[in-house]
């Protein structure tokens, strides 16, 4: 970046937490009236920064067990204040429009150069080791394994370290980029160490793309859904300009495993309108980390008047590709068999090894939050009733944080997960409207009985 930028420096994320938090408060908080929601929204937000600073002290040093308890500790407690707020938020009928302090013309020039500076960032800077072992191991698989049974072995401790999960949906980006690639500088390799480099700087080069696709997923999806479905492309710009400004954002900009989730995540609600399309993006979103099957009963009630059987239909199209796909790499059956229980977490609560908070903590005190958490899930069932595109926001949000609080592997800090979904639950407007009988096309079945119904009578 120094090279396009002449002394340009990255800012310190504990620096960027007060600049980012003074932007934020000049930018959106409504002076004109002090005791609103939308301020205690702000603050709410703002207050996530000092646990992540926490958490990443402590991941930078590793003797600072106590900074990254205290980290974590922070985070869940604010995650419960988060999950009171999503809970809470469809009894706040009352929702008047409140503009940002900058003009739309602003906000545009403030998120694209946000994005600018953050894409660059990732562009130049490193890939995490859990960014690149993934590529690593779709060149292995492309390239062809002599020892299946290490594999199988590896990918047996995968589940218990890294939780469930589908792996090879991570995989398959990256696959073709490094066949492009690899194919185009394969010439120019000559010895054994420069074979080296250049694998590495195709896996870097992967993560670098997956990375900035899902980012910008996420912004061109909550653009839409201000645009589309706020009727207001400023709220939806705002939300989207509040998420590049975060020190979250800055922190894991480059982190696939937070990212591709909520890309996915953020797509289903701008294309809930289209009940294949969406279950397709949540069926893979359940693929990629899993926790997302648990929403399948608050999607299902919203789809229960109209297109229930159109988004069931593309979350099983999804999973079943996920599968297929799996079947046709492994190697073997029992190779099959571990990803397929990784992918829909087969496995007991207990038999991992624990990250995080859990991790300073006995892993059976997860079982009761667990089962907290379930009976949360199924409650979307009943209410409310009926549900419009305001709840389906809000509970996929407080869902999305309730994980957060059994994730054994870094619990609290996979805010991307819900973040985008809690900023456009924050900027959006009354949609009482906005229900999936009221905008949810008929199915072309529906269409033809209706009009089989309707012929004799004009007969």
């Amino acid at each position: 970046m120094s090279d396009i930028l002449f002394h340009y420096e990255k800012v310190n994320p504990t620096s960027w937490a007060y600049l980012s938090s003074l932007l934020m408060l000049a930018l959106f908080f409504k002076f004109t009236r002090i005791w609103s929601i939308r301020n205690l929204d702000l603050f709410l937000l703002i207050s996530m920064a000092p646990g992540l600073l926490l958490v990443q002290y402590g991941f930078e040093n590793p003797e600072a067990t106590r900074i990254l308890k205290l980290g974590f500790l922070w985070l869940l407690a604010v995650g419960v204040l988060l999950t009171t707020r999503m809970l809470i938020d469809p009894a706040l009928v009352r929702r008047p429009l409140l503009e940002p302090n900058l003009n739309t013309a602003g906000l545009c020039f403030l998120g694209g150069a946000l994005l600018f500076f953050l894409m660059a960032n990732v562009v130049t800077g490193k890939p995490s080791a859990a960014d690149i072992s993934p590529g690593q191991t779709a060149r292995q698989l492309r390239e062809g394994n002599d020892q299946p049974d290490a594999a199988i072995e590896d990918e047996s401790t995968t589940f218990v370290t890294h939780g469930p999960g589908y792996w090879l949906l991570y995989l398959m980006p990256r696959i073709t980029t490094q066949e492009v690639i690899k194919g185009a500088a394969a010439e120019r390799v000559e010895t054994p160490r420069e074979e080296v480099e250049q694998q590495r700087n195709v896996l870097d080069a992967t993560a670098r793309v997956m990375a900035i696709l899902s980012q910008v997923s996420i912004i061109t999806a909550m653009l839409m859904i201000g645009a589309w479905h706020f009727d207001s492309f400023t709220a939806g710009l705002a939300a989207a300009s509040m998420y590049l400004l975060l020190p979250y954002t800055a922190l894991f900009t480059g982190d696939v495993q937070h990212l591709l989730p909520a890309s996915l995540l953020v797509g289903a609600v701008a294309f809930y309108r289209r009940p294949v399309a969406a279950g397709i993006l949540i069926g893979l979103a359940s693929g990629t980390i899993y926790y997302p099957v648990f929403l399948l009963p608050l999607w299902c009630s919203f789809y229960w008047r109209r297109g229930l059987k159109r988004f069931v239909t593309g979350v099983l199209v999804a999973i079943m590709a996920l599968v297929i796909v799996a079947a046709a790499i492994d190697g073997s059956f029992e190779a099959f068999k571990l990803h397929f229980m990784q992918m829909f977490g087969l496995r007991l609560p207990t038999s991992t090894v624990a990250q995080g908070i859990w991790q300073f903590w006995d892993n059976w005190y997860r079982l009761p939050i667990l089962g907290l958490f379930i009976a949360l899930a199924f409650s979307f069932v009943a209410w409310p009733d009926p549900k419009n595109l305001g709840h389906l926001i809000s509970g996929t949000a407080a869902l999305m944080i309730g994980t957060q609080f059994w994730h054994a592997h870094g619990g609290g800090v996979f805010i991307a997960w819900y973040l985008p979904l809690l900023l456009l639950t924050i900027h959006r407007p009354s949609l009482e409207d906005r229900t999936a009988l009221a905008r949810v096309a008929e199915s072309w079945w529906q269409v033809r009985r209706r009009r089989a119904d309707a012929s004799p009578a004009s007969a």
